[in-house]
């Protein structure tokens, strides 16, 4: 009509009646039409006439998420776990993690990060096999914060030619403490002391989480390496990274790119200097391959002597026929088909295809086809630390809470709804976030690295199912769901927090450390299946209000409707609720094993002697110092 308007000269009529029929038929067809069809064509038989549309949106959205594949089981609640079950899952409770990220993260900087310049910015969970044993930790790299450099030091040279990169990690089990409620460390300080058989033997970080500005290396004046005392220690870069800046052309072209004049003038360079920049890893990894969605949380692993980063990215889309939109953007398909790995001293990039037969991920290898490995290419033994992401499981969790119902008819009323538990953090109640352990699957035979969470009714409290991510060798990436019985009610972490709260020695406890001074931090609730039974093992930490330094200084265990204890170690707790581990009667194996175990409840009993003398609780000290000596009685004359 607009087009007819113009040539035919003909005015505004036709146009404003062209206007005024689109209206009318907006009107009619996007608004009286669809409510009037509703209303009186779908509303009297609704499910006969959306059932089929209800299937294809279960059956997509399934599909989109990666959720059609979850293995689900039953898992019958017995609550007679005992301790000759505990002995049989020994390798899961000597890695419950009592150590939340968030108070080690404070402990970590408060100990070891040496410097005002050096940060840690995340506290990162893997697992390695150290000492043969296959051990779940906590680790953190020491980066360097430039802006912390003391202001009268802030000069160009500093900031572009010597503070170039941080120096080192620490690494500590996620199970030990030392008798003052800190942290045993497996690495630590600087240079990096390694007490177990792993080694540092390449510490520096030139690219990470904080390395913001860009450097030179190879210049006449050394790098900044470390302090040693009230010296300092240099050294000269002798990786690959970067880009060469010999030529005047190349000084002139990176001046402008910086606007800095200095790069231009400046007497430091030689023909071997080098411009790293783009150092965030990131943004290094969005420059690449900007079509790749990046989890929030890259972590590091350590690797022939060696620091890299891990990163997991997703392909994703918001046009998946029949998914379900989550809230993200109005995402609706998505999986996690890249691992990304990055050279911390080098800054190599490489990007390797784990999932192949996501067809996104299949067509920008198409279109990149230098660009994407195959995972098989992964350095050996590298492999072994890719781990199912945090952000991905959190996703596909929350569709899940809709999307496991089967039936049509159950998911249109939404009769079946689950939610995630909450828990107590710092006083507050939170929803509880998917969290990695390392605990042996009820189908399985041995332990391995899972990340999980609990499910709750819609609003009710009581736990009705849990989902585990796996992420070691060929089960990588499998979902595994299991039920409880309908009929039975297990506590969730929020009935079990309650219970805490209402216990009086506890609680009355818990009251008297925050009335001295104190901070008490109740860590993350974790929630472990064992032999049809469910532990719940919550650490908890004090601060005191004159420091930042928190110390671990109880454990609750808690079992069933009536077993709740609180003790001074996860060992004690335990024994507490299943009797003590220190008798010799039912210990299976040979005598070098007994003697072996126990060694180990030797040095657990000599701990916390150690404790109850600093707290002068001498009738606990004497009833310790009796069972040490009964177990150093029985490791002599089993060492005859």
């Amino acid at each position: 009509a607009l087009v007819y308007s113009i040539f035919a000269r003909a005015g505004l009529k036709i146009l404003l009646v062209a206007v005024a029929d689109f209206i009318l038929s907006w009107v009619v067809f996007k608004g009286v039409y669809p409510w009037f069809h509703q209303k009186f064509g779908v509303e009297p038989t609704e499910l006969e006439k959306e059932q089929e549309y209800i299937e294809h949106n279960l059956k997509f959205t399934r599909m989109a998420f990666n959720l059609h594949q979850v293995k689900g089981h039953s898992y019958a609640i017995d609550n007679e776990l005992t301790r000759k079950d505990l002995s049989e899952n020994s390798a899961t409770l000597e890695n419950v993690r009592l150590w939340d990220h968030r108070p080690l993260l404070s402990t970590f900087r408060q100990i070891q990060e040496m410097r005002l310049y050096y940060q840690f910015n995340d506290v990162d969970i893997d697992r390695y096999y150290i000492n043969n044993k296959y051990r779940q930790v906590m680790m953190a790299v020491r980066e360097l914060s430039y802006a912390k450099v003391p202001a009268q030091a802030q000069t160009w040279v500093n900031e572009r030619l010597k503070y170039t990169h941080g120096y080192g990690l620490v690494m500590s089990p996620v199970n030990e403490v030392t008798s003052e409620g800190l942290p045993q460390f497996f690495i630590r300080d600087i240079p990096p002391r390694s007490t177990v058989d792993l080694k540092v033997d390449r510490p520096e970080i030139y690219y990470g989480e904080d390395t913001s500005h860009y450097i030179f290396t190879g210049t006449t004046t050394q790098e900044f390496d470390y302090p040693i005392g009230n010296k300092n220690k240099y050294s000269n870069y002798e990786g690959k990274g970067g880009i060469s800046i010999g030529s005047f052309f190349r000084k002139v072209v990176y001046a402008l790119k910086f606007k800095s004049m200095k790069i231009l003038i400046s007497d430091y360079f030689t023909d071997k200097t080098r411009v790293h920049y783009e150092r965030l890893i990131t943004e290094r990894i969005n420059k690449i391959a900007p079509f790749i969605e990046l989890d929030s949380d890259p972590y590091v692993t350590l690797h022939n002597g060696r620091i890299y980063w891990i990163v997991d990215g997703y392909t994703i889309s918001r046009h998946f026929p029949y998914s379900q939109p989550v809230k993200r953007g109005g995402l609706n398909y998505i999986r996690n088909s890249v691992k990304i790995i990055v050279d911390a001293y080098n800054g190599d990039v490489s990007f390797y295809m784990i999932d192949k037969k996501d067809p996104v991920l299949k067509t920008y290898a198409e279109i990149f086809p230098s660009l994407f490995k195959d995972i098989k290419e992964v350095p050996e033994g590298l492999e072994k630390h890719l781990r199912y992401p945090v952000d991905y499981f959190a996703v596909q969790s929350y569709v899940f809470r809709t999307y496991h119902m089967n039936d049509p008819r159950v998911l249109n009323n939404r009769e079946d709804m689950w939610n995630f538990p909450n828990e107590i953090y710092e006083g507050n109640e939170r929803q509880v976030e998917p969290y990695y352990v390392t605990m042996k699957l009820p189908s399985e035979k041995k332990e391995e690295f899972l990340l999980i969470l609990p499910f709750t009714p819609v609003k009710k409290d009581n736990m009705i199912a849990w989902m585990a991510a796996r992420s070691d060798a060929e089960h990588y990436g499998e979902l595994v769901l299991y039920e409880f019985p309908k009929k039975e009610i297990v506590y969730g972490p929020k009935q079990i927090e309650a219970r805490v709260d209402q216990n009086p020695k506890i609680s009355e406890q818990l009251t008297l450390w925050s009335q001295k001074g104190s901070k008490v931090i109740r860590g993350n609730l974790i929630t472990i299946p064992i032999k049809g039974s469910i532990l719940y093992i919550e650490p908890l930490y004090i601060r005191a209000d004159s420091g930042q330094i928190p110390e671990l200084k109880r454990v609750i265990v808690a079992m069933g409707k009536d077993l709740l204890v609180m003790e001074e170690s996860l060992d004690r707790a335990l024994d507490a609720i299943f009797g003590s581990s220190r008798v010799l009667t039912g210990i299976s194996g040979n005598d070098k094993a007994d003697i072996k175990s126990l060694a180990n409840s030797a040095i657990r009993l000599y701990r916390d002697s150690e404790n109850a003398l600093k707290s002068t609780d001498w009738a606990r000290y004497g009833e310790l110092q009796k069972e040490l000596k009964s177990v150093l009685e029985e490791i002599n004359r089993k060492a005859r």
